[in-house]
């Protein structure tokens, strides 16, 4: 057995690994946590004991397999259905009706993100919260998107099977109308619940988002609970400030009572309901209004004749940050070049990328790239029909190019266009067979509708692809990921399911 200062040193560089490869945080008051999470996962690593294990761990960089079976055991799965009872009423109550009425006419779209997902409770909370907008949603494109680091909850969440702990504090009705009796006190979700749910990957401290490639852009609202606490605070502000530019104008970001920070959530407005404190993106239509509360209050369908008030029903928040933006000579001077547009898309700048890519455009209407780009800045506002339109150009002045093909297709994916989508991909793997990415988001595509021999198919393609590519190569119309990544993602999330 180690003796205790060996144990404290090991354990505090072990930390450091774990804060920074994982993105969790175990204070020196939760060291014997941390020390119970790698003594659980002793056995799984074959080690004799936890002291020897650490010593191994730190020994070489952790692999992907390390860090997911780390995250299994270092990770709390402990949620159940419809928990905190008052977010989702403000959700059903507040926030769908301000946003269905807002996009009525224009952009039928809707799309939630539910990060940190657990086991899966929450991403179907959310679903079973948008059925009493079924009638008016019924032809609109729903994504509700929920990722975690876990593979072994995302397994548990795509099954859908919950035991009686699922339901603690949760109304007896909502098991009954949304679950089957599965045997052994055991229930599963209802099919028409579980397909609304896209569970995916990913790590919050280390992948990219937003990303039109893992479909964290343009959200709606994101459900961020009981993750937060776990980061240091740098690790939290870059979540954050990521969770910010994934968000739409307007957005609203919702994380548990207990990870409420005025200093961590500088950028949002601080709005106060009863009971709850949540955080919105500036911009966007009103809180509230007549329409929306038509709807919270079971109409199917908003009249026509009701409008936005000047004053909000909701109450105002109480305090606001704006986005730092460079002042000064900065301020005033245009971005003329395509690399300067580029670097304000990436930092979330959108309308000053917008404007940037409009004068490249006037002195060069023909340049298919800025086209592209253009496409990508109107995904990440939600405005998909523009998006959608602009990646048509691209393709009519360079039609022979994959890329735009694939950008095209996660777009029209985004849009709930699953033919055309179809129909894109496979147009850009004719003109380029080897196009990594569109093999994986095809057999993804496939997958979801029940065709697991044919996505099986793209993902060995993908994978004997990625093959060829070292680990930290950047994949093209990724986003800066790696081909290392992707493997991962397909091996964890797609491939092993669709073979089992």
């Amino acid at each position: 057995m180690m003796t205790e200062p060996l144990r404290e040193e090991l354990l505090s560089r072990f930390n450091d690994i774990v804060a920074a490869q994982l993105g969790l945080h175990f204070p020196r008051e939760r060291w014997r946590d941390l020390e119970r999470g790698i003594r659980s996962a002793a056995k799984e690593f074959d080690f004799q004991d936890a002291g020897s294990g650490i010593e191994r761990l730190l020994s070489s960089p952790l692999t992907k397999p390390q860090i997911e079976i780390l995250a299994s055991h270092l990770t709390i799965g402990e949620t159940y259905f419809l928990r905190e009872k008052q977010c989702f009423q403000i959700l059903e109550e507040r926030i769908l009706p301000e946003l269905i009425c807002s996009r009525q006419g224009i952009g039928r779209h809707l799309r939630i993100w539910s990060a940190g997902c657990c086991t899966g409770e929450e991403p179907y909370s959310i679903a079973i919260s948008l059925e009493k907008f079924r009638p008016v949603l019924k032809n609109w494109a729903v994504t509700i998107l929920a990722t975690d680091i876990n593979p072994r909850f995302l397994q548990k969440a795509s099954d859908g099977v919950y035991g009686e702990w699922s339901f603690r504090e949760t109304m007896p009705w909502i098991k009954e109308r949304y679950f089957k009796p599965h045997g052994g006190g055991r229930w599963r979700i209802l099919p028409a619940i579980k397909q609304q749910v896209t569970f995916s990957y990913l790590n919050l401290a280390e992948d990219l988002y937003p990303s039109l490639t893992n479909s964290t852009n343009a959200m709606d609202v994101i459900f961020c609970r009981n993750v937060l606490m776990y980061f240091v605070p740098e690790r939290a502000k870059r979540v954050i400030r990521n969770f910010y530019r994934s968000l739409m104008d307007g957005g609203w970001l919702i994380v548990s009572p207990s990870e409420t920070s005025q200093a961590l959530f500088s950028q949002f407005a601080t709005v106060n309901f009863p009971g709850v404190i949540l955080y919105r993106k500036a911009g966007g239509p009103p809180a509230a209004g007549p329409a929306a509360e038509a709807l919270a209050h079971g109409w199917t369908e908003a009249p026509k004749a009701f409008f936005w008030p000047q004053k909000t029903v909701v109450p105002e928040p109480v305090s606001e940050a704006v986005v730092p933006r460079e002042t000064g000579e900065s301020q005033a001077i245009r971005p003329v070049s395509y690399q300067e547009a580029v670097a304000l898309y990436g930092q979330g700048r959108y309308a000053e990328a917008s404007e940037a890519i409009a004068g490249i455009l006037s002195d060069h209407p023909d340049d298919a790239g800025a086209m592209a780009l253009l496409a990508r800045v109107h995904a990440n506002q939600g405005r998909l029909g523009e998006a959608i339109e602009w990646c048509r150009h691209a393709i009519a002045a360079d039609k022979l190019n994959a890329g735009y093909h694939y950008l095209l297709a996660v777009i029209l994916q985004e849009d709930s266009q699953a033919e055309e989508t179809v129909h894109s991909l496979r147009r850009a793997l004719y003109l380029d067979p080897n196009f990594v990415l569109a093999h994986f988001t095809l057999g993804n595509l496939v997958r979801r509708q029940g065709r697991l021999k044919e996505s099986v198919k793209h993902f060995e393609n993908a994978l004997s692809l990625l093959g060829a590519c070292s680990s930290d190569e950047i994949l093209p119309e990724s986003d800066a990921m790696t081909a290392g990544r992707l493997r991962d993602i397909i091996r964890v999330t797609a491939f092993e399911e669709s073979v089992a």
